[in-house]
């Protein structure tokens, strides 16, 4: 993925049916709505995926740095927040 598309991109490695996924989504959207985009991807999707992140979900990533897992980091979202005002 090029540096363009990832820009300011928080990624959610996640799976259909998996309630942390579900909570960690609900959590993070009126905090970055507006502000960053937002990829949820299906580890079930593609191999690479499901053998990397298995039933180690949600994974959060911004511009393809890991960000939190299981649980959403209030504090880093904001400080990923903070570096972005003015973007």
């Amino acid at each position: 993925m090029s540096d363009e598309i990832t820009a300011n991109l928080l990624r959610i490695y996640s799976r259909p049916g998996c309630h942390l996924c579900e909570l960690m989504i609900e959590e993070l959207l009126p905090l970055v709505r507006d502000k960053l985009k937002i990829d949820v991807v299906d580890i079930d999707s593609r191999p690479d995926w499901r053998d990397e992140y298995g039933t180690r979900i949600p994974v959060l990533e911004y511009d393809s740095e890991f960000v939190c897992q299981y649980t959403l980091d209030v504090p880093a979202i904001e400080r990923i927040l903070a570096r972005n005002v003015g973007s």
